[in-house]
């Protein structure tokens, strides 16, 4: 059962549970706030499903027919692709013990059985910025990362330039008329490490989620 919601930046549910009448209730209260959602009877179906395409969150029933919650946890924790995806379960169950066994399946919450529409809700939302927040530092760590791996490559260029300007420059001892060109290639590539330099100092990090202005990028580069 697929449910399309309006907005094209809202995340995908996917409900993991055998009992109708709470399906009914997480669908209509997740797709009335504008959440796709996708249910799923047991385990093995869920599985199946996350293995087309990962959803943002998982809430998961602990007692269904076939493998139990824990298990189909465990098991998604164990995909690469979907290790990263936060499971909430859905429990009737009271025992600390069943809870801590949760958590240390990976899930990173609990709702208690009778649902109330508030509490998944409030439980959903939290736990989905929680995941765009991970999603958004991960894509800027791998970003910044990028950029360095080009930087260095940059940077050697100069210096691989002052290196053979500096052994042209020692050959020419004997001969200072033809020191001249080789100094000049040291200064240029000197002024090009600069320039590099100068360039990763006027980058600005990301502060409050304001992005690096493409534009100063652009004229940095340009400049360079």
């Amino acid at each position: 059962i697929l449910k399309m919601p309006n907005s094209s930046t809202t995340s995908t549910v996917l409900i993991v549970d055998d009992t109708p009448a709470n399906l009914s209730v997480l669908l209509q209260c997740l797709s009335e706030v504008g959440h796709r959602v996708l249910i799923a009877e047991d385990g093995e179906e869920a599985l199946e499903l996350m293995a087309r395409r990962a959803p943002d969150l998982v809430l998961l029933d602990v007692m269904m027919p076939g493998i139990d919650g824990f298990e189909t946890c465990r098991k998604m924790k164990a995909n690469p692709a979907t290790a990263e995806v936060p499971v909430i379960f859905m429990t009737a169950l009271t025992d600390s013990r069943e809870k801590l066994q949760g958590f240390a399946v990976g899930a990173v919450d609990y709702i208690t059985k009778p649902i109330q529409h508030e509490e998944a809700l409030a439980r959903v939302s939290t736990h989905l910025s929680l995941r765009r927040l991970q999603r958004q530092i991960a894509d800027e760590l791998a970003l910044k990362q990028r950029f360095m791996r080009i930087a260095s490559h940059d940077l050697r260029n100069p210096l691989c330039l002052a290196s053979f300007s500096t052994a042209l420059a020692r050959r020419a001892l004997t001969k200072p008329e033809k020191l001249g060109p080789h100094l000049d290639g040291i200064d240029e590539a000197i002024e090009q490490m600069r320039g590099i330099i100068d360039t990763f100092l006027e980058l600005k990090p990301t502060v409050e989620g304001k992005p690096i202005s493409l534009a100063a990028l652009a004229e940095a580069a340009v400049k360079q």
